[in-house]
Protein backbone atom coordinates (compact mmCIF):
# COMPACT_ATOMS: atom_id res chain seq x y z
CA UNK A 1 0.00 0.00 0.00
CA UNK A 2 1.61 3.22 -1.08
CA UNK A 3 0.92 6.42 0.98
CA UNK A 4 -1.85 7.61 -0.98
CA UNK A 5 -4.28 4.87 -0.85
CA UNK A 6 -5.30 2.94 2.06
CA UNK A 7 -8.80 2.14 3.29
CA UNK A 8 -9.73 2.46 6.75
CA UNK A 9 -11.86 -0.54 8.30
CA UNK A 10 -14.02 -0.28 11.79
CA UNK A 11 -15.15 -2.69 13.58
CA UNK A 12 -16.27 -3.52 17.13
CA UNK A 13 -14.01 -3.05 19.76
CA UNK A 14 -13.09 -5.94 22.39
CA UNK A 15 -11.01 -5.80 25.53
CA UNK A 16 -8.46 -7.44 23.42
CA UNK A 17 -7.78 -4.46 22.10
CA UNK A 18 -7.36 -2.28 25.41
CA UNK A 19 -3.59 -2.41 25.18
CA UNK A 20 -4.00 -0.72 21.25
CA UNK A 21 -5.97 1.77 22.78
CA UNK A 22 -4.30 2.47 25.89
CA UNK A 23 -0.90 2.72 23.51
CA UNK A 24 -2.72 5.53 21.09
CA UNK A 25 -3.40 7.50 24.22
CA UNK A 26 -0.03 7.41 25.74
CA UNK A 27 1.64 8.56 22.17
CA UNK A 28 -1.40 11.47 22.09
CA UNK A 29 -0.38 12.59 25.38
CA UNK A 30 3.12 13.10 24.12
CA UNK A 31 2.25 14.58 20.97
CA UNK A 32 0.32 17.27 22.74
CA UNK A 33 2.89 17.95 25.03
CA UNK A 34 5.11 18.04 22.11
CA UNK A 35 3.17 20.74 20.76
CA UNK A 36 3.06 22.56 23.96
CA UNK A 37 -0.05 21.45 25.49
CA UNK A 38 0.24 20.03 28.76
CA UNK A 39 -3.24 21.23 30.22
CA UNK A 40 -5.53 18.84 28.25
CA UNK A 41 -4.50 15.68 29.31
CA UNK A 42 -1.21 16.43 31.65
CA UNK A 43 2.25 15.02 30.88
CA UNK A 44 1.85 11.42 32.77
CA UNK A 45 0.85 8.87 30.08
CA UNK A 46 -2.61 7.68 30.23
CA UNK A 47 -1.75 3.97 31.34
CA UNK A 48 0.38 5.22 34.17
CA UNK A 49 -2.24 7.41 35.40
CA UNK A 50 -4.60 5.84 38.47
CA UNK A 51 -7.41 4.57 37.22
CA UNK A 52 -6.28 4.74 33.30
CA UNK A 53 -6.27 1.10 32.27
CA UNK A 54 -9.01 0.27 34.40
CA UNK A 55 -11.52 3.21 32.36
CA UNK A 56 -10.06 2.02 29.52
CA UNK A 57 -11.15 -1.59 30.32
CA UNK A 58 -14.43 -0.44 30.66
CA UNK A 59 -14.73 1.84 27.92
CA UNK A 60 -14.31 -1.90 26.04
CA UNK A 61 -16.28 -4.20 28.02
CA UNK A 62 -19.20 -1.42 29.54
CA UNK A 63 -20.19 0.31 26.42
CA UNK A 64 -19.80 0.67 22.65
CA UNK A 65 -16.25 0.31 21.07
CA UNK A 66 -15.26 0.87 17.27
CA UNK A 67 -11.83 0.34 16.51
CA UNK A 68 -10.00 1.78 12.97
CA UNK A 69 -8.17 -0.30 11.37
CA UNK A 70 -5.15 0.39 8.46
CA UNK A 71 -4.08 -2.81 7.12
CA UNK A 72 -5.44 -4.95 10.40
CA UNK A 73 -3.26 -2.67 12.57
CA UNK A 74 -5.47 -0.78 14.77
CA UNK A 75 -5.41 3.18 14.40
CA UNK A 76 -8.29 4.33 15.74
CA UNK A 77 -10.56 4.04 18.73
CA UNK A 78 -14.42 5.57 19.34
CA UNK A 79 -16.49 4.53 22.06
CA UNK A 80 -20.41 5.46 22.46
CA UNK A 81 -22.21 5.61 25.64
CA UNK A 82 -25.93 6.53 25.91
CA UNK A 83 -24.98 9.70 27.74
CA UNK A 84 -22.18 11.68 29.25
CA UNK A 85 -19.90 10.41 32.11
CA UNK A 86 -20.86 10.94 35.69
CA UNK A 87 -18.03 12.76 36.36
CA UNK A 88 -18.46 15.44 34.02
CA UNK A 89 -20.74 18.38 34.90
CA UNK A 90 -22.90 17.46 31.90
CA UNK A 91 -26.51 17.73 31.59
CA UNK A 92 -28.20 14.73 29.69
CA UNK A 93 -29.59 16.16 26.90
CA UNK A 94 -33.39 15.41 27.79
CA UNK A 95 -33.94 13.22 24.96
CA UNK A 96 -32.90 9.79 23.75
CA UNK A 97 -28.46 10.01 22.72
CA UNK A 98 -25.76 8.78 21.86
CA UNK A 99 -22.44 10.32 23.30
CA UNK A 100 -18.70 9.92 22.12
CA UNK A 101 -17.12 9.12 25.70
CA UNK A 102 -13.32 8.84 24.03
CA UNK A 103 -11.97 8.90 20.15
CA UNK A 104 -8.63 9.02 19.50
CA UNK A 105 -6.17 8.26 16.50
CA UNK A 106 -2.70 7.08 16.40
CA UNK A 107 -0.43 10.10 15.62
CA UNK A 108 1.37 8.21 13.23
CA UNK A 109 -1.22 7.91 11.06
CA UNK A 110 -2.62 11.78 10.96
CA UNK A 111 -4.74 13.08 8.21
CA UNK A 112 -5.89 10.07 7.32
CA UNK A 113 -9.27 11.13 8.40
CA UNK A 114 -9.56 8.13 11.37
CA UNK A 115 -11.22 10.29 13.24
CA UNK A 116 -13.59 11.62 10.40
CA UNK A 117 -14.38 8.18 9.60
CA UNK A 118 -15.09 7.17 13.54
CA UNK A 119 -17.45 10.28 13.67
CA UNK A 120 -19.38 9.05 10.65
CA UNK A 121 -19.13 6.05 11.85
CA UNK A 122 -20.75 7.11 15.67
CA UNK A 123 -23.17 9.00 13.24
CA UNK A 124 -24.31 5.75 11.52
CA UNK A 125 -24.66 3.80 14.71
CA UNK A 126 -26.68 6.81 16.07
CA UNK A 127 -29.06 6.10 13.33
CA UNK A 128 -29.61 2.53 13.68
CA UNK A 129 -30.04 2.42 16.88
CA UNK A 130 -33.45 5.55 16.22
CA UNK A 131 -31.66 7.75 18.01
CA UNK A 132 -31.38 11.59 16.22
CA UNK A 133 -28.83 13.10 18.68
CA UNK A 134 -25.30 12.30 18.78
CA UNK A 135 -23.10 14.25 21.46
CA UNK A 136 -19.53 15.21 22.41
CA UNK A 137 -17.74 16.86 25.04
CA UNK A 138 -14.17 17.73 24.50
CA UNK A 139 -10.97 20.35 25.71
CA UNK A 140 -11.98 23.70 24.78
CA UNK A 141 -8.34 25.06 25.78
CA UNK A 142 -5.47 26.23 23.75
CA UNK A 143 -6.70 27.71 20.08
CA UNK A 144 -10.01 26.06 20.27
CA UNK A 145 -8.10 23.27 17.57
CA UNK A 146 -10.19 19.85 19.02
CA UNK A 147 -13.67 21.95 18.92
CA UNK A 148 -12.94 23.58 15.57
CA UNK A 149 -12.31 19.65 13.88
CA UNK A 150 -15.26 18.28 15.79
CA UNK A 151 -17.18 21.26 13.88
CA UNK A 152 -15.44 20.14 10.44
CA UNK A 153 -17.29 16.91 10.96
CA UNK A 154 -20.72 18.43 11.93
CA UNK A 155 -21.27 19.43 15.38
CA UNK A 156 -22.43 22.82 16.98
CA UNK A 157 -21.06 23.72 20.01
CA UNK A 158 -23.93 24.21 22.71
CA UNK A 159 -22.70 24.34 25.98
CA UNK A 160 -19.18 25.91 27.91
CA UNK A 161 -18.42 23.93 30.82
CA UNK A 162 -15.78 23.70 33.59
CA UNK A 163 -14.56 20.49 35.04
CA UNK A 164 -12.36 22.12 38.03
CA UNK A 165 -9.41 24.30 36.05
CA UNK A 166 -10.39 21.95 32.90
CA UNK A 167 -12.31 24.15 29.68
CA UNK A 168 -14.85 22.13 28.02
CA UNK A 169 -17.27 22.31 25.33
CA UNK A 170 -20.39 20.16 24.53
CA UNK A 171 -21.27 20.10 20.71
CA UNK A 172 -24.10 18.26 19.52
CA UNK A 173 -25.45 16.82 15.82
CA UNK A 174 -28.64 15.55 14.47
CA UNK A 175 -28.51 12.49 12.45
CA UNK A 176 -31.35 11.60 10.54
Amino acid sequence: MNDTTYTIRIRPGNPADAPAVLDMLDAAVVWMNDRGNTEQWGTMPYSRRPGGVARVEGYLTENAPFIAELNGAPVGALVLDSGPSPRMPIAPAGEPERYVRLLVSDRQHAGRGIGAALLAHAGEETRRAGVELLRVDCWAGGGGELVAFYERNGFTPTERFLSGEWPGQVLARRVD
